[in-house]
């Protein structure tokens, strides 16, 4: 291995073989303390320090890097205390996640570091945003994202890195490619030799190094980002490495062929720079067992003195209040002066007025700009705010969903549409592992209002007319909102950007050109959470939102009947007083909403009526749902789908009983 110290000094070396050697030194303590079990897992990345290390020194201390479980270098080289990573490890106090997450599942924006979580490759998209913010903000960094060879199999790096390409972002992706993802070798992972194939498939540069040359890393990394500055474009760094230990300790490496140990051990990247500052005379042979022994005693000493750190004292009510971000809900009242709108053009204003009233606020989709989005909610934004802040985006969910997080990150705002409601099952790892789990698992909100255009009613057929609220209301850490008409369409999608947590917001179709509404023409907002009561009664109480509202009052109104009508407004969190206050009074209910009957909505609120206010209830709770089949097409079929072609029989039933 040939090093080539050119620019550096010898006090720079020096420093970088400490940088290198103290993880090293970190991993074999935690290797010890595993097989004494005082410690649960390990992750090792012994063999591969050098891309870590080589890659921190070349950046600066506030450019974001987003790394992966075998990227220790990274965190050590960041200089986080030892004391704070292993209370991370062990879960407690002491540690970014408060016992919620383990290894390198965190982040912090102190240093500038942003984690992994299991499903790797989510974390790509991610940089995206980051990436973006730096470049809106002409802040002249780059955001570097790691990834493993096996990593590059998911969908996430083909968006992340056509996204980034597409967009001009400065992100640095570096693929460390050890051979293996666990247990899988290459050769069933890709059938190319070279991760460079890559690069000009998106017109992008791509480089292949050996990732075990600490200085070949180190000076390749500083050129890329000249590189990156200059162009504004990404690029592709794979660096050839080997793992010397299991994917985690407990997986062995029985599947690894002998003589691959026995060629990489000879390129270890410690002993080889050990050997090029010997030759060098840059160190003699007892300085650098002085150095050894001094990280070795440091090592030890904040070991000893976290390992009998206390467990972390359990208390609900903190498990619960950091589920959501804090927010303060301001109230800022509706005008006298009204329009009569539409609900589509009452979203249309809100997203409008919310993009003036929030300079930091983005908002991505696809066809969103020159076309205006296929319901023309955003048409004339893009003249309006720019290509910067209304931003076109390839077809890719997940990748878009990220960078919505990656925003955030940096401060910002973001709203990302969904053309359908249905299309956002390609975005599911994002919403439900990243968005939703952040600020639990280590403090950072996600300030993300996804759109979701959805519901039947209009011959859309099974992939365009889904009601899927249901997917995310089980999620904690999402928000869910979903108004029934324009004033209170309006007033939402404010208060939904305004609020600094994910919110997934959901617009019916069909009522976006069927129902009007005085809406008032300034910029007002609600406070999430609070339903409301749309038509008093005293014999029945119907809970619904969304299109069910309007199912519900034409039906009372024609049938003149003494119900009571709940518009929920928001699902999550949910208005328990409103509806707990009407049952008592009407002592029987019926819950009505769009979405399938199994699961839905409607079961979880039927279970906590039935759970909390049983005494008061004179009749068994009914529910009533679309039927449990996909959404047809046709009209006849569509129809006979909906949960209102039984709305008459289901509340006859309720109020004989």
């Amino acid at each position: 291995m040939k090093f080539n110290p050119k620019n550096l000094t010898n006090s720079q070396l020096i420093e970088f073989y400490t940088k290198l050697l103290y993880p090293r030194l970190v991993e074999e303590k935690m290797l010890l303390l595993l097989r004494q079990n005082k410690i649960s897992k390990w992750f090792s990345g012994i063999g591969q320090e050098a891309i870590s290390v080589g890659t921190t020194l070349a950046l600066d201390p506030d450019e974001y890097i987003l790394p992966m479980h075998r990227n220790l270098g990274c965190f050590t080289t960041r200089e986080i205390p030892l004391t704070r990573l292993f209370s991370q490890w062990q879960g407690k106090a002491n540690g970014f996640t408060k016992g919620r997450d383990r290894s390198f599942h965190f982040g912090t924006n102190e240093y500038h570091i942003v984690g992994m979580i299991s499903h790797l490759g989510p974390q790509l998209g991610v940089a995206d945003g980051i990436a973006l913010a730096s470049k809106l903000k002409n802040e002249n960094k780059i955001t570097t994202v790691f990834t493993g060879d096996g990593g590059t199999s998911e969908g996430d790096f083909h968006e992340a890195i056509n996204v980034a390409a597409v967009w001009e972002l400065p992100v640095l992706f570096i693929i460390e490619n050890n051979g293996y993802g666990l247990s899988t070798p290459s050769n069933e992972q890709y059938t190319f030799d070279s991760f460079k194939v890559k690069g000009p498939a998106y017109n992008i540069s791509s480089y292949s190094i050996d990732g075990n040359n600490l200085l070949e890393v180190y000076k390749t990394v500083k050129k890329i980002k000249k590189e990156i500055l200059k162009t504004q474009k990404p690029v592709i760094l794979e660096c050839r490495t080997f793992r010397m230990r299991g994917h985690e300790e407990s997986s062995g490496t029985k599947y690894v062929p002998q003589h691959l140990f026995d060629e990489w051990i000879e390129k270890d990247p410690i002993s080889n720079y050990e050997k090029f500052i010997l030759e060098s005379n840059i160190l003699s042979p007892k300085e650098i067992e002085d150095i050894r022994k001094s990280i070795k005693s440091q090592i030890n000493e904040d070991i000893d003195n976290i390992l009998n750190e206390e467990d972390i004292k359990v208390d609900t009510e903190t498990e619960l209040l950091d589920v959501y971000a804090p927010h303060e809900f301001i109230k800022v009242n509706e005008s006298s002066e009204t329009n009569n709108l539409r609900f589509v053009d009452a979203i249309k204003e809100g997203l409008d007025q919310s993009l003036e009233k929030h300079p930091n606020l983005i908002i991505m989709g696809q066809d969103i700009a020159e076309y205006g989005g296929v319901f023309k909610i955003t048409d004339g934004f893009l003249d309006k705010y720019g290509k910067e802040r209304i931003r076109n985006t390839p077809l890719c969910e997940s990748a878009i969903l990220g960078a919505g997080l990656g925003l955030s990150i940096k401060g910002m705002k973001a709203v990302v549409e969904m053309q359908f409601a249905d299309f956002v099952s390609s975005g599911f790892t994002q919403i439900i592992n990243n968005l939703a789990k952040i600020h639990y698992r280590w403090g950072q909100n996600a300030d993300v209002v996804v759109r979701m255009p959805t519901g039947a009613g209009v011959g859309a057929g099974p992939f365009h007319s889904q009601s899927n609220e249901a997917w995310f209301i089980k999620t904690p850490g999402l928000k869910v909102v979903y108004p029934s008409n324009p004033y209170d369409a309006k007033g939402l999608l404010i208060s939904s950007i305004e609020d600094p947590n994910p919110v997934m917001f959901f617009e019916h179709k069909y009522l976006y050109r069927k129902i009007l509404g005085e809406v008032p023409s300034n910029y007002y907002n609600f406070e999430l959470g609070k339903a409301k009561i749309v038509k008093e009664g005293t014999k029945a109480t119907i809970i619904t939102y969304g299109a069910g509202v309007h199912w519900a009052l034409d039906y009372i109104k024609k049938e003149n009947l003494d119900v009571e009508i709940i518009d929920l407004r928001t699902l999550v969190p949910l208005d328990w007083e409103t509806v707990e206050k009407s049952i008592i009074k009407t002592n029987r209910c019926l819950i009505l909403h769009e979405d399938t009957e199994i699961i839905g909505f409607g079961a979880e609120l039927s279970a906590q009526i039935s759970q909390k206010l049983f005494a008061y209830l004179d009749a068994p709770i009914m529910r009533l749902g679309s039927l449990n089949t996909p959404v047809p097409f046709a009209k006849g079929l569509e129809d006979n789908f909906l949960a209102n072609r039984g709305l008459g029989e289901t509340l006859n039933n309720l109020l004989t009983y």
